[in-house]
């Protein structure tokens, strides 16, 4: 795995159709239309931001955290569309002695069932697995999430099992998450 290419710079993952990067803070508008939407919030931990200065601020969190190399939030952002912020894609749970990673996303709801997620996760798995040579990626959606899971299972990744109560989440308490993960030769046996 190579780590320290992770945090060399803010990556830039591109397709035809999006490209993932960087939030900056020129997106403000964009980003706070997806934290301040009760349905994306239904399905990750926290609570919509009611508040503008709230979610600017998370611009400087999520910047601090990668200068940390704790964890990276990209934005997913539809090209045709000036750019137009539409998601953010997190790479997070960075675990070296394995090569493995965890990853998340969440979409605007006016964008969801067009394909983006589905896309965002090939791109942001490629990237992974190609660039920085990652084994194994995972990730973990709230039972109730089958959006999520589509996506996963469009993308390869196979479930692993239920974590029934293993995870404390602000404002859901306790809950269970389904595991999916995709490991390198699973990639290139697709």
């Amino acid at each position: 795995m190579k780590f320290e290419l992770l945090y060399e710079s803010y990556p830039i993952i591109e397709s035809t159709e999006l490209i993932l990067k960087k939030i900056e803070e020129d997106d403000i508008n964009d980003f706070f239309e997806i934290h301040s939407d009760e349905i994306i919030y239904k399905y990750i931990p926290g609570k919509a931001k009611k508040n503008i200065n709230t979610v600017k601020n998370m611009i400087g969190h999520y910047e601090r955290d990668f200068n940390k190399k704790k964890m990276i939030f990209l934005g997913i952002y539809i090209k045709k569309q000036l750019p137009k912020l539409v998601g953010i894609a997190e790479i997070f749970d960075i675990d070296k002695k394995i090569s493995m990673v965890t990853i998340g996303y969440r979409l605007n709801p006016n964008y969801w069932g067009k394909g983006i997620a589905t896309e965002a996760t090939r791109r942001l798995t490629k990237y992974l697995i190609d660039e920085i040579e990652v084994n194994r990626i995972q990730a973990f959606v709230m039972t109730e999430n089958k959006k999520s899971e589509e996506v996963l299972i469009r993308n390869h990744f196979e479930y692993e099992g239920t974590i029934r109560q293993g995870q404390m989440w602000k404002e859901k308490g306790i809950i269970d998450l389904k595991l999916y993960s995709l490991l390198r030769e699973d990639f290139y046996n697709y």
